[in-house]
């Protein structure tokens, strides 16, 4: 019996709407988890968002509206899009809500009972839009004494009392945790730059504010509310039943679980630093692994919105399908590595694979058994090489080589094992050309259609993390049942079943349209 899994995005701040950087770690970390459904596991999968912070207190300031206002109609900006691009998380969670209130004040009270917390006056940089503190050796200059954090947002000299986390206690359990545990930081370049920002010496972080009181309230301290890091972190203990059911955090948030985080690269040192260092203080068992994906690049530009190119993931999924958009996302980027996409790579990408390579072979194929056998299904008859080569490498496909890659969340490498199982099957019908066995061979043309047949099903099943709604489309015209599509259920014995049975197949529907550059969408230069 495998471990149950549980995955997470990180959560997102809502002080704006959602771009396309929200939608790909989504559609990344979703299809991650329906990949360890359709491999029988017990999955538990979380999103949502994260309210509170200086920053959202600003924000609602600035538009005449409470933070609690603000909240509320950001986040139903960030589940809109997660329910419009499909993805299937358990919970969606809300840092404002209730218990999870109840899950931060209960880590704070642990890490406090452990001897880490301490009251003291914090004097330092901190960066509003990051919402981190920074060491000045970590600072760069700008013009009239300003100063920016690495990540180029204006930092601004902060003093406050304050209680103080003993991050510097963890510095080499943290050193060790990496070096025993390679795989807990992914990518490696990730979890070099990490081993080398450890390293380099930590400071004991700075871990509540009294100069805004929009937030997690301090237990036994009056006007301090927790630095908004420590309350969003927790978000993924809140999900697994911290503090009080015990036994759905046995199973979701387990010593030696298989719990993953999927986070964009800017914010590995709080998943990757901050965060064990808190649970070990807690005593509370650590996640397997941290994954610090790339940035997406519009046209090999980073999205700003003074540049006027940060995208909306909801135009471009009405634009050129939701089912398009994952796949695009998912094939053109390497996952961990930044990417580039533009409307013209979205179209090309989408009509080559989809429509022209996977969506024909299925037309073709289901409407000539439509047309030719009445939709009766194709009796197979003795196997050749050929129709047993290619039975064999779809299997090797489906089964071994998109579970590695998926298994190692490199969705781009499973994604291109599906092509080639996609072109071994163009190739064996057009070599194999049943439109002239009808005439010829009869009882020939059968069998290659039922092997046809079964390898379309075999190839929509290995799919279906990545395009869902397609897949289960296509599934549902071949007949194959709901039980049959977990990949460790496929094998060729369901095909015998369905002939048998009084399926007909009807004159199917286009799967992919093809796709053409909308008018408002230029050329890229050349």
């Amino acid at each position: 019996m495998s471990k149950p899994y549980t995955i997470t995005t990180a959560i997102s701040y809502p002080n704006g709407r959602p771009h396309i950087g929200h939608a790909y770690e989504a559609i990344a970390t979703d299809a991650f988890a329906r990949f360890q459904r359709m491999m029988g596991r017990d999955v538990f999968f979380q999103t949502g968002t994260d309210e509170h912070g200086l920053k959202m207190a600003q924000t609602a300031r600035g538009r005449g509206v409470s933070p609690q206002e603000l909240a509320d109609e950001m986040s139903a900006y960030f589940r809109e899009m997660c329910d419009t691009l499909n993805i299937s998380y358990d919970r969606f969670i809300r840092t404002s809500e209730l218990d999870h209130h109840t899950a931060s004040q209960a880590l704070w009270r642990a890490m406090e009972a452990n001897g880490d917390l301490y009251l003291d006056r914090y004097e330092g940089w901190y960066s509003v839009r990051d919402e981190a503190f920074y060491d000045e050796k970590e600072l760069t200059d700008g013009e009239g004494g300003a100063k920016f954090s690495p990540q180029g947002t204006p930092v601004e000299w902060t003093v406050e009392e304050s209680w103080f986390f003993r991050l510097s206690k963890y510095q080499e359990p943290l050193l060790s945790l990496y070096r025993d545990h390679p795989e807990f930081i992914q990518p490696e370049s990730r979890r070099n730059e990490v081993m080398r920002f450890v390293e380099g010496g930590l400071s004991d972080l700075s871990v509540s504010r009294t100069s805004f009181d929009w937030g997690v309230k301090v237990p036994g301290s009056e006007g301090h509310v927790m630095y908004v890091w420590v309350d969003a972190l927790t978000n993924y203990l809140t999900g697994c039943g911290y503090p009080d059911d015990a036994e759905r955090m046995a199973r979701y948030w387990a010593e030696g679980g298989d719990i993953t985080h999927i986070i964009g690269k800017d914010i590995v040192r709080f998943h990757a630093v901050y965060w064990p260092a808190f649970l070990m203080s807690a005593k509370l068992p650590l996640p397997k692994t941290v994954f610090g994906h790339g940035f997406l690049l519009n046209r090999g530009e980073k999205m700003s919105k003074s540049l006027g190119n940060v995208a909306d993931p909801l135009e471009l999924a009405e634009k050129f399908g939701v089912d398009q958009l994952r796949y695009f996302l998912l094939a053109e980027v390497s996952f961990g590595n930044d990417g580039s996409y533009s409307a013209e790579a979205i179209v090309q990408r989408a009509n080559s694979d989809l429509a022209n390579s996977f969506g024909n072979l299925a037309q073709r194929t289901l409407s000539f058994i439509a047309k030719n056998l009445d939709g009766r299904l194709p009796v197979s008859g003795d196997p050749t090489k050929e129709d047993m080569g290619l039975l064999a490498n779809i299997n090797k496909v489906v089964k071994r080589e998109i579970p590695e890659a998926m298994n190692a969340l490199s969705p781009s490498i499973a994604i291109e094992a599906w092509m080639r199982g996609v072109f071994a099957c163009n190739a064996y019908i057009d070599s194999q050309a049943p439109w002239t066995l009808r005439k010829t061979d009869p009882a020939r043309m059968e069998t290659v259609l039922a092997t046809l047949y079964v390898v379309i099903a075999h190839l929509a099943i290995g799919i279906q993390p990545v395009i869902p709604m397609t897949s289960a489309a296509l599934l549902d015209q071949m007949g194959i049942a709901y039980g049959r599509r977990d990949l460790g259920l496929i094998d060729s014995y369901w095909y015998a079943d369905l002939a048998e049975s009084s399926f007909t197949l009807s004159p199917p529907k286009p799967l992919f349209p093809r796709l053409e550059l909308p008018a408002d969408e230029g050329a890229s230069p050349a």
